[in-house]
C-alpha cells in the first residue's frame, strides 16, 4: 500500500508539472495590423537617435531610416542574441571602422525577422545589439562611441521563407554623426 501511495504522488506531481509548462510563444500573423497603438505600447518607428545626431548609411547617404552597415551586418540564428563563432571575425572590421574614424560613433541596431510579437522581438534586437556591443567592448572598443538602438521586426519581410528571414536576423552598424 506504501508503493501504490508513493507512486500516485509522483504520477500527481508528473502531471502538474506537465500541465503547467509553458505554452509556445505567440506568433504574429502574416497580415499583422501596424496601426493600433495607445497607452503603454512602444511604437519604434518613432525612436530618435537624439537632436544633434543623424543615422548615415554607407552608399546611401544621410538616411533617417537607415538600414546599410557601414561595415557587414552580424547575423544571428532563430531567437538567439549570442554572436556565433562564425560571426567574430567580423567584429574585428568594426574595431577597424572604428580606429580608422576617431571622431565617429556607431549605433548597433539590432532587427528580428517578423516572426514573434512586436514586444518581444524589440527586446530580441536590443539584446543583439547589446551582445555584440560587449563583445566589441573586450575588443578593446570605447563605449562611449557605441549606441544600441532596437528596430525588432519593424523592418522585416514577411513573405518569402527562411533564407529571406535569415537575413533580417542581424545587428547593423551604422555611423552616427554629431551635427
Amino acid at each position: 500500500m506504501k508503493h501504490v501511495s508513493k507512486s500516485l504522488g509522483l504520477v500527481f506531481i508528473a502531471a502538474a508539472l506537465f500541465l503547467s509548462a509553458c505554452a509556445k510563444k505567440p506568433v504574429r500573423s502574416a497580415t499583422p495590423d501596424n496601426t493600433q497603438t495607445g497607452a503603454g505600447m512602444i511604437d519604434p518607428t518613432q525612436i530618435a537617435v537624439g537632436p544633434d545626431s543623424t543615422l548615415v548609411a554607407r552608399d546611401a547617404g544621410t538616411v533617417p531610416n537607415a538600414s546599410a552597415s557601414v561595415v557587414e551586418p552580424i547575423y544571428f540564428a532563430l531567437d538567439r542574441a549570442a554572436v556565433a563563432p562564425a560571426e567574430r571575425p567580423k567584429l574585428q572590421a568594426a574595431i577597424k571602422w572604428l580606429a580608422d574614424n576617431p571622431e565617429k560613433s556607431l549605433v548597433l541596431v539590432g532587427h528580428c525577422d517578423w516572426r514573434g510579437t512586436a514586444e518581444y522581438n524589440l527586446g530580441l534586437g536590443d539584446r543583439r545589439a547589446n551582445s555584440v556591443k560587449r563583445y566589441l567592448e573586450s575588443l578593446g572598443a570605447d563605449t562611449r562611441r557605441l549606441e544600441t538602438l532596437s528596430k525588432g521586426s519593424t523592418d522585416a519581410k514577411q513573405g518569402g521563407g527562411e533564407a529571406e528571414w535569415a537575413k533580417d536576423r542581424r545587428v547593423d552598424f551604422v555611423e552616427l554623426v554629431k551635427q
